[in-house]
């Protein structure tokens, strides 16, 4: 029987067929490729093994690679193999979200141990994101966009609703709110699920590079121009942009940008050759853009554009019922992330944290339930229990019991609403809550 599924990249043919046999002996299937092009074609977000790629590589390099891993599942390993030369290199990756690195020349059962871990990783994961999904009914939105407040609940089915049309996005709300997380589950439940989620942060792109990020280039299109660069946009073809901090894209900028959106097509820097894009645009904004184009920073032609449907994302302070439901997932996140198991969350906990203010909204109360999960406590004197379950049925207690907890928290102790939220019937609410010891007056405000 397989222990798991690895896709291993390298154009050294040597360096594959020796690694082919390592993994092959050690129970692994194993799928090489000289080309990180060709091994992307296997990949997706319900893909059940690991990625080891070299980082030098001609053509897509093992950080692109990388990167487009992270776009298609920010949780899938990768695992880079690198010269003594290229070490920080690969520890600045690690940083950015690769899972490990190997340097070369590696022993054979190091390379199996490094990938016998990333699959226990992988692994894991899908488990979680199942157990996710047969919290919240099987729905992939809900899994993504917590919560059952009214302001969710009619955010999620706007996005069902519109994600088939193919129709430009804009989507605002305060910093932290999830923008990012909306336009990811918009592409997810759209026909381009399948292709590339590329997102560009207006407002980091780097000044005197910017039109080569988003256009591409040829060859001595400019000095140091040393060979032809696909753009970004033209990276997504068949998928979707997201355009982050679009009102803090230059106005030069917002005028090339325009022709993109309206001829859906570009022409790389040193290029008279247009190209046709297939894609779908996404702008999120934390400011208001028509204030913007009132005081002259936005183009209006530009806005009319991009918000051919607009979405609102909530902000914390507008469904404080979701906040213990949504630290409780945060925190099983958490543990994902960091390889510890879920620990206990007391009710005192999520009291504390639905009554005091996110002005960082859930990108800050996701910091709180990482150092949670890290025992530094979101706040002095608050930490996990000290108590960690081990086994996979006292892992699925815990999760149980903290998601009932949180139910309880967000409805004040209220039976009804609880077992109607969490699709129990009363008596088996009634067991549960027997069974891990849960007193509905000790979440009643009352």
């Amino acid at each position: 029987m397989s222990k798991g599924t690895v896709i291993f990249v390298d154009d050294e043919e040597h360096l594959r067929i020796a690694s082919r046999q390592t993994l092959d002996l050690a129970g692994y299937d194993v799928e090489c490729f000289e080309s990180a092009e060709r091994a992307l074609d296997l990949i997706g977000k319900d893909f059940e093994g690991v990625i080891v790629t070299d980082i030098r590589m001609p053509g897509m390099d093992g950080m692109e690679l990388l990167q487009r891993v992270i776009e298609i599942d920010i949780e899938l390993p990768v695992v880079l193999v690198t010269g003594h030369g290229d070490v920080q290199l690969a520890v600045e990756a690690m940083r950015n979200g690769a899972y490990d690195f190997i340097e070369k020349p590696f022993a054979s059962n190091y390379l199996s141990d490094v990938v016998g871990r990333a699959l226990d990783k992988r692994r894991l994961t899908l488990e979680n994101r199942k157990l996710r999904s047969a919290v919240s009914g099987g729905d992939d939105i809900e899994a993504q966009l917590h919560g059952r407040s009214k302001v969710m609940v009619e955010l999620r089915q706007q996005i069902r609703t519109i994600a088939q049309a193919d129709a430009d996005v804009l989507i605002t709300g305060e910093t932290g709110t999830g923008k990012e997380i909306v336009a990811r589950a918009l592409h997810g439940a759209s026909a381009r699920c399948d292709r590339p989620f590329i997102a560009i942060n207006c407002g980091a792109l780097p000044e005197n590079f910017i039109e080569s990020e988003l256009f591409g280039h040829e060859t001595n299109a400019f000095p140091g121009a040393m060979r032809p660069r696909i753009g970004k946009f033209e990276h997504a073809r068949g998928g979707t942009v997201f355009l982050d901090e679009i009102e803090t894209m230059p106005m030069a900028l917002q005028i090339k940008l325009l022709r993109v959106v309206q001829e859906r097509s570009i022409t790389r820097l040193g290029s008279n050759d247009p190209v046709a894009l297939d894609i779908r645009f996404i702008a999120a904004s934390k400011e208001n853009l028509e204030t913007e184009v009132a005081a002259g920073r936005f183009r209006s032609d530009l806005l009319y554009r991009l918000n051919v449907i607009t979405l609102r994302v909530s902000s914390l302070a507008e469904r404080v019922e979701d906040i213990p439901r949504l630290f409780t997932q945060l925190v099983n996140e958490a543990c994902i992330r960091y390889r510890r198991d879920i620990p206990e969350i007391p009710a005192v906990v999520l009291t504390i944290l639905a009554n005091r203010e996110w002005p960082g909204n859930v990108r800050e109360l996701r910091n709180a339930a990482d150092r949670f999960v890290l025992g530094l406590g979101y706040q002095d004197g608050i930490s996990p229990h000290d108590k960690s379950p081990e086994t996979l049925a006292e892992r699925v207690a815990e999760y149980e019991r903290n998601a009932i907890v949180a139910e309880l928290t967000a409805n004040e102790g209220q039976l009804r609403q609880t077992y109607e939220s969490l699709g129990l019937s009363r008596k088996t609410l009634y067991e549960k809550m027997q069974k891990y010891g849960l007193n509905r007056n000790e979440y009643s405000k009352e």
